[in-house]
């Protein structure tokens, strides 16, 4: 069972394991294949009327789904609740991908617009409403007559809302309800907490006791799953013909091995993010985004030290646990001085890992300054966890 919490923080995801039949799993295929026809569809529409200079609102959109159940009896078999449900989703991806572009963004922190979803390599996701699926006699009931069997691992808090049926690359089944929880709220402790995101350390904190160090998962599990690979390039047929038995057993070990990585920087990231949360009042933390260390030569050590996952894990117990989260815009964070405020002329080079103040002599290593520059930003009082007092912070935000 995995827990999630959501953006509004009254409400998480409870996932459990499904049960599937060979039967049930070719109707699932089937209802993904329509719900992908319909995303693909969406897109050619919207980008057809980007190139005329039209509109293409949700009612445009809904109107186009309806056409294409009175035209097709294939459409028509399945049900409409999911298929509704990806011209939801398509208008909230394409609607970020717009804000992202009129806030003027980085092309690297962008969201892109949607694309279409092709057969292979896209994993069958379906979203069911309330009206889509009930819960009966301990199973799962879907629109369409399709019954699967939930691995129940615990109850749930409430009556869900929604679900989400999946597959993961390994090929198992998975159903993700959406239930309201009441807040948990945690003893005061009086503490504050500033964090800074790094690739060297995953996180870098003004308190030495709860620095997060990099684990290195994708490292040491990197020669395995090379071996893996490898394996794979060797049996690899072309895409005429089918794979081999030999192809696709070491295509689900690595499969596996990737799945197993994933799994244990999620752990890593859930357990630290509980202990800052549950010894702090309040967290002031970087609004860090890596997708642009992507085309770095750090990208694969940004992408081993899931710096997003375990962003998203703070964000998520800072809500369950009621507790002050603040994000920071990391602007010229490693220019700053913590201690006065004062900004340098020159911005630091990544070889330099030492900071020191020419106003007021401060010196410290780098990202700990940059910790100490998030909790002042937040708007924190400082003077308790860094003895700096709030007169001399405003001074140097003014300055």
């Amino acid at each position: 069972m995995d827990t999630q919490q959501d953006i509004d923080g009254r409400s998480a995801r409870y996932t459990f394991r499904l049960r599937v039949s060979s039967t049930a799993q070719q109707a699932l295929l089937a209802e993904w294949g329509r719900c992908r026809w319909v995303w693909n569809e969406c897109v050619a529409r919207s980008r057809k009327a980007h190139r005329d200079g039209e509109k293409c609102g949700p009612a445009a959109l809904d109107k186009m789904l309806t056409d294409a159940r009175a035209r097709n009896s294939w459409l028509r078999e399945g049900s409409s609740v999911p298929q509704q449900q990806s011209i939801r989703d398509f208008g909230k991806s394409r609607a970020k991908a717009l804000k992202d572009i009129k806030d003027r963004l980085p092309i690297a922190q962008r969201a892109g617009m949607p694309r279409p979803k092709k057969k292979r390599g896209t994993s069958p996701s379906l979203n069911y409403t309330k009206r889509g699926f009930r819960l009966e006699n301990d199973r799962l009931h879907l629109a369409g007559g399709l019954a699967l069997t939930v691995v129940w691992s615990r109850d749930l808090p409430s009556e869900p809302s929604s679900v989400r049926v999946y597959q993961d690359n390994l090929g198992h089944w998975s159903c993700s309800f959406v239930v309201a929880v009441e807040v948990e709220p945690l003893p005061e402790t009086g503490q504050a907490i500033g964090i800074d995101w790094g690739v060297r350390e995953t996180a870098t904190t003004t308190n030495d006791d709860y620095d997060l160090a990099h684990a290195q998962r994708g490292k040491s599990a990197a020669a395995k799953l090379a071996h893996y690979q490898r394996q794979m390039s060797r049996r690899e047929r072309p895409r005429n013909r089918p794979q081999s038995k030999g192809y696709r057993r070491s295509q689900r070990q690595a499969a596996k091995q990737a799945k197993k990585v994933a799994r244990q920087r999620q752990d890593t990231g859930r357990k630290w993010a509980k202990r800052v949360v549950r010894d702090h009042d309040a967290v002031a933390v970087e609004d860090f985004r890596p997708r642009f260390l992507a085309k770095t030569t750090m990208a694969r050590k940004a992408a081993d030290a899931a710096i997003g996952a375990t962003k998203t894990a703070l964000v998520e117990q800072a809500r369950k646990h009621d507790r002050v989260l603040r994000l920071v815009d990391p602007k010229h964070t490693t220019m700053d001085c913590g201690q006065c405020g004062a900004r340098a002329k020159h911005r630091l080079p990544l070889s330099e890992r030492t900071y020191t103040c020419t106003a007021c002599g401060a010196w410290s290593p780098r990202d700990k300054n940059s910790a100490r520059v998030m909790l002042v930003r937040a708007g924190f009082n400082p003077a308790d966890v860094e003895g700096v007092s709030p007169d001399r912070v405003q001074r140097g935000q003014a300055a």
